[in-house]
């Protein structure tokens, strides 16, 4: 059974000339780009290339570049270095909507006595940007808000959110893992200070990432030891996944406007024909303004992890708007931010497409889709009309 994977949020497959790109670097070129010698110094110039081309997509200087093993790293990297730069700063600010990568390193934070305040969102998922302005003062250390909601899509105004952030002495940092590669980001044009990304989630082989760091902005380094990466990230460097994702950056660049007409299109035409074919559903986001690939939508009175159950059984792939896990009854933190109707949270499903993603599988997806939730409603006593 060939697998139809709508599921390009959580991770992508490797493109093939990304693949190709990167072979070479295992068996036959594995020297150290640290080493003096040629064998290195060979391997040295392909990761300079690589920087170039990650430079190339975010609009950014080559110096401004930090290859990390993952997003995860590159955000805890970016608010940890932020509260060592301003150790008399005692206040964070992020949103309530935003990955665990986040989230979870600023409530650490908050247990060890950090005041952590977690922006609100609309019934759409779009950041309070009065309340943001509201709280944020002069003991603020460090802003982080993510580009792009990995759930819904949902894209934050993070570059006017950083100009707020430096009227007040605060650095800014973004988690942008879901957004680059799928709109245009020129981080010359904007006073963002910090961005994360993550390179499996634009067809780069997973366990790379990059911190951009804008020039001249204090850093405290999160891996220490080495001279890597100027001394601002220790550790050997993964050479091969480094020209992997710069490879991938380079293609996400030429397949931008792909992105945001084929795929979005696809994208389009998916939730509209599941929202008139299925009745009692709705979009997670519907009215913000989202990634061209992504849509989570609430199916009522039925569970997620059921319908992905069933679409499983046609080779579909896909993901809950639920964070449930055995045992557990609690739906996403974004859903439950966004205020979504508790019949509804649980039923949401994400489709995430990519650039390879076809017509005819969304038209399974489309075919596939009605009777599985219509089965489902019939075995609930909520989907029957019982109370």
């Amino acid at each position: 059974m060939k697998e139809i994977y709508l599921d390009n949020n959580a991770t992508t497959r490797v493109d093939d000339a990304v693949f190709e790109e990167m072979r070479p670097y295992f068996c036959e070129l594995y020297g150290n780009p640290s080493s003096m010698h040629f064998f290195g110094g060979q391997v040295q110039q392909k990761v300079n290339e690589a920087r170039d081309r990650v430079a190339g997509l975010l609009g950014a200087s080559t110096d401004e570049i930090i290859f990390t093993a993952c997003g995860t790293e590159s955000d805890n990297a970016a608010i940890r270095s932020a509260i060592e730069v301003f150790p008399e700063r005692r206040h964070i600010i992020t949103s309530r909507t935003e990955h665990p990568a986040v989230l979870t390193q600023c409530r650490n934070l908050a247990r060890k006595g950090y005041r952590v305040t977690e922006i609100g969102v609309d019934n759409a998922g779009r950041l309070d940007m009065d309340e943001y302005r509201r709280v944020i003062d002069d003991d603020t250390a460090v802003v982080s808000f993510m580009w792009a909601n990995n759930e819904t899509g949902v894209i934050f105004p993070v570059e006017e959110a950083a100009e707020i952030a430096k009227s007040r002495g605060a650095m800014f940092h973004t988690d942008a893992v879901q957004a680059v590669g799928k709109i245009p980001i020129n981080l010359k044009r904007s006073v963002i200070d910090m961005l994360s990304l993550s390179g499996h989630k634009l067809h780069a082989p997973k366990g790379t990432g990059v911190l951009y760091l804008r020039r001249g902005t204090q850093f405290r380094p999160f891996m220490v030891g080495g001279h890597q990466e100027k001394s601002r990230r220790a550790g050997t460097e993964n050479s091969a996944g480094i020209i992997a994702l710069g490879k991938a950056c380079e293609l996400a660049g030429i397949h931008m406007e792909r992105e945001n007409s084929q795929v979005r299109s696809l994208r389009d035409r998916l939730q509209e024909e599941l929202m008139r074919l299925i009745p009692h559903s709705r979009v997670n986001g519907d009215g913000a303004e989202r990634l061209p690939n992504t849509t989570s939508i609430a199916f009522e009175f039925v569970e997620g992890e059921a319908i992905l159950l069933l679409l499983s059984e046609f080779g579909i792939c896909a993901s809950s708007g639920s964070a449930c896990t055995s045992g557990s009854l609690e739906p996403s933190h974004v859903l439950r931010a966004m205020g979504v109707p508790f019949t509804c949270a649980h039923g949401s499903i994400r489709f995430s497409l990519s650039r390879f993603t076809t017509e005819a599988e969304i038209d399974t997806v489309i075919r596939e889709m009605p009777p599985i939730i219509e089965k489902l409603r019939q075995m609930s006593p909520f989907g029957r009309g019982e109370k």
